[in-house]
């Protein structure tokens, strides 16, 4: 027999070696065992973002925040796996990528490193010109912030309106500018009565509010507690808990991509809706869900991971036929209330240029339309609205956070209102009303010193009942929420010698007081 040369052997041993390698790796890619091994280990089909370019894969960028659990708790983790339920019941996979840096999360949708991005409705319109060449659509909502979001203060500021003249530090054009315009409106104020601290984002908020260079500043959970341990005297003056209507996260996907995955994203929203509700109904998933939110958030403890979900409303199917229009009953706050306001807003102060897409052309409401499914599944109903208990002397005297100054003309010794009464509310407070949705509502009316001090005081309660009625009948907001007060002549706002002066005490005043 003849003998192998050296060159042989080493040629079959390469081939050995490469039909071992080979079958290896034919095994990991194409195995449910080999990629459950592959999964665990990390070494998935990835680019070199880390972000999986498996065509069979949706990759959504998120940030730091407990809103989205609902989907990455349904995929059992954040990267793309065999064990997620979107691959067991709809046959692909999801890859979350949480982009906390702003303009790289940008980035990253624009050069189709993610399909689907994290968005909140309120800023979106100041976006919408940079991203206007990608057709991005809002494809539904995540959440809506429930004490994410909060504006601390330092000692001895008490309201909004004291926030007058102070400085405060936000991130411009993010949810915590929005947040912060709220609350001034709220109070009656603008922007320019206090002094902005613009900073990169609500994280370095939080770091100038520690170091006491500002007054106030609108920060992010847990950074709202961990200020307040930082400087004495300091403490929470409102948070999304109350204004619980004003930050909506969404998602937002190119049209081009809805159009040619329709059966994905229709899947993806549909297993995203079934994992919000089952955490919504049940402490051991939500502790299940935190454990998942810990597990790829930088330094944060599965107490923290839970905190930041309770922080939330995780919507539900039917939270998202309210958000977008698909409920003839609905009478709360919409996305396009949201996204129509917040346009107009930010183009007054001069931070949008042009016009701003109408809310029809900037949704693409495919995925839920099909999801009809969803409907009679359980924990799939909308959030029931909040229901108050009787005030108590305590709350009916209780400092208000906010407090805003309609003028309200009536008749002389009259209280019913007219359809210019009627428009006044719905433009100056009916927004505010339904945003602070948690808030309870204090109506006081008053008076001029023209009359009979007592009459004055009887009818100006009655006015104040006239307006809450009508908020009542018209918005359907619970009756207990209200609290009426009648003050007469007893709280003017400028003298009585005048005209002008009896004027503008002839008012209601509108104001937003905390559990």
């Amino acid at each position: 027999m003849a003998r192998l040369t050296p060159l042989s052997k080493l040629l079959i041993a390469v081939l050995i070696v490469g039909g071992i390698l080979f079958g290896a790796r034919y095994v990991l890619k194409n195995t449910e065992a080999g990629k459950e091994l592959l999964e665990k280990s990390g070494q998935t089909d990835s680019g070199t973002n880390g972000v999986s370019t498996d065509p069979n894969t949706i990759k959504i960028g998120v940030v730091t925040w407990g809103g989205y659990a609902g989907g990455q708790y349904f995929n059992e983790g954040f990267k793309a796996n065999t064990q997620s339920r979107f691959y067991k019941d709809y046959g692909f996979k999801v890859d979350f990528k949480v982009l906390d840096d702003f303009e790289a999360s940008r980035a990253a949708f624009k050069n189709g490193d993610v399909d689907l991005l994290w968005c909140t409705v309120d800023a979106l319109p100041t976006e919408m010109s940079a991203l206007e060449a990608y057709d991005p659509r809002i494809v539904f909502q995540a959440d809506w912030s429930r004490g994410g979001d909060a504006v601390v203060v330092r000692r001895g500021i008490t309201s909004i309106s004291d926030l007058k003249g102070k400085k405060v530090a936000v991130a411009e054009l993010t949810p915590s500018h929005s947040f912060l315009i709220w609350l001034l409106e709220a109070a009656g104020m603008k922007p320019s009565d206090i002094e902005i601290v613009k900073q990169p984002s609500a994280i370095d908020a939080a770091q100038v509010f520690k170091s006491q260079q500002v007054d106030a500043a609108v920060v992010w959970s847990p950074d709202d507690e961990l200020c307040v341990q930082a400087v004495p005297g300091s403490k929470i003056l409102e948070s999304t808990r109350s204004a619980s209507n004003i930050i909506a996260d969404a998602f937002i996907a190119k049209q081009a991509w809805l159009e040619n995955n329709a059966d994905k994203a229709s899947k993806l929203y549909e297993g995203w809706m079934i994992g919000a509700a089952e955490i919504n109904s049940s402490d051991v998933n939500k502790r299940k869900a935190a454990k998942i939110l810990s597990e790829n958030f930088d330094g944060v403890s599965i107490d923290a991971a839970l905190q930041s979900i309770k922080n939330v409303r995780l919507c539900t199917h039917g939270d998202n036929l309210n958000f977008f229009g698909m409920n003839p009953d609905y009478k709360g706050v919409t996305g396009e209330n949201l996204y129509n306001r917040m346009s107009s807003t930010y183009q007054k102060l001069g931070y949008i240029e042009g016009k701003v897409p109408s809310w029809r052309l900037a949704i693409n409401t495919q995925a839920i339309k099909t999801a009809s499914a969803l409907v009679d599944l359980d924990g799939q109903t909308a959030e029931v609205q909040k229901q108050f208990t009787q005030a108590t002397e305590a709350i009916k005297t209780k400092d208000a956070i906010a407090s805003k100054q309609v003028s309200i003309s009536f008749r002389s010794g009259e209280f019913q209102l007219d359809e210019n009464t009627k428009y006044i509310i719905d433009k100056e407070f009916v927004e505010i009303a339904k945003a602070f949705s948690n808030s309870r509502i204090r109506i006081e009316g008053n008076t001029d010193n023209i009359g009979n001090a007592a009459s004055n005081k009887a009818l100006s309660e009655k006015r104040a009942r006239a307006v809450a009625e009508y908020l009542i009948t018209t918005y359907n907001m619970p009756r207990n929420r209200f609290i009426i007060i009648g003050n007469g002549p007893d709280k003017p706002v400028a003298g009585n010698d005048t005209e002008l002066g009896r004027s503008k005490n002839r008012r209601t005043d509108f104001e937003i007081v905390g559990e």
